[in-house]
């Protein structure tokens, strides 16, 4: 009897479920990824290095175009600066956390490593998206912000609590466009077996949306906004902070767009696997 009444006192394990679980998944990949650069700590500053005068080029490029001009299209230099940062900002971003990821699925493929992950008891798009994180990535978002602190002490401005809260949102936006999209191109590997060339190309389109948005007019201007929205995932969130707004339906339409950029990839995601064919048999 005291046998049985302890045993029905003892504590009982607690199990993550749910949210909790992934967090804890998620924390795990972390450690792996910190692991990881570590064991290769001259190759994780070499590319941070290289991040930094690719980024210090096109400070400077933009210096050398504002030499012999006041204004390009309404935005002064400071303000297009400021647009460079907030780029850098979400590119970084995204690259930190699911860039890697999204360039090695034609691997998984190809390999038959896609196998055994999808055996896991956890959501195969989960882990097939976030299973490293590219920890230099977060230190170049970091220099993007240090650029646009830089650019506001020059403008004489400093958004308020609420305004910037708008712009980190839709900076989260603009990260979950650029993930969704090239999630959806990388798919593309299930039926070509390699698909890094359609990856890398969408990935050099990423400059497009350093530039401001009315430099672009007719046709591209509507490519680059609706087809491949490039002007919407940085110009929105600066033109927000800068209360440059021509419309609010420009907001409405970067949120329309990461939500049915999502839901495409995750169609192209479900079909892909359906036609998926182990490797490795």
């Amino acid at each position: 009897m005291e046998h049985e009444a302890k045993s029905r006192t003892e504590t009982k394990p607690v199990r993550l479920g749910g949210a909790g679980r992934y967090f804890r998944i998620y924390g795990e990949m972390w450690k792996n990824s910190v692991v990881r650069e570590m064991s290769f700590k001259t190759n994780f500053l070499m590319w941070i290095v290289v991040e930094v005068l690719w980024f210090a080029l096109q400070l400077s490029f933009i210096s050398v175009i504002y030499l012999h001009t006041a204004e390009i299209a309404t935005w002064s230099k400071w303000e297009v600066i400021m647009l460079l940062g907030a780029s850098q900002f979400i590119q970084q971003t995204f690259q930190a956390l699911a860039f890697t990821n999204c360039t090695q699925l034609s691997d998984l493929v190809r390999t038959g490593k896609l196998d055994f992950m999808l055996l896991l008891p956890v959501n195969s798009r989960f882990l097939v998206s976030l299973r490293q994180v590219d920890l230099g990535g977060f230190l170049n978002a970091g220099f993007g912000v240090a650029v646009m602190i830089w650019a506001g002490r020059h403008l004489g401005y400093v958004p308020s609590a609420g305004r910037l809260a708008g712009f980190l949102g839709l900076c989260a936006a603009g990260v979950l466009i650029h993930y969704s999209l090239m999630f959806a191109l990388s798919s593309v590997s299930f039926w070509t077996v390699r698909a890094e060339g359609i990856v890398w190309g969408y990935y050099n389109l990423f400059n497009i949306s350093r530039l401001p948005d009315a430099v672009f007019h007719g046709f591209f201007k509507a490519f680059f906004r609706f087809a491949v929205p490039m002007l919407l995932v940085v110009n929105v969130p600066v033109k927000t902070l800068l209360r440059k707004l021509e419309s609010p339906w420009e907001v409405a339409g970067l949120l329309l767009m990461a939500v049915a950029c999502l839901v495409l990839s995750e169609v192209v995601w479900r079909v892909s696997l359906r036609h998926y064919t182990s490797a490795s048999n």
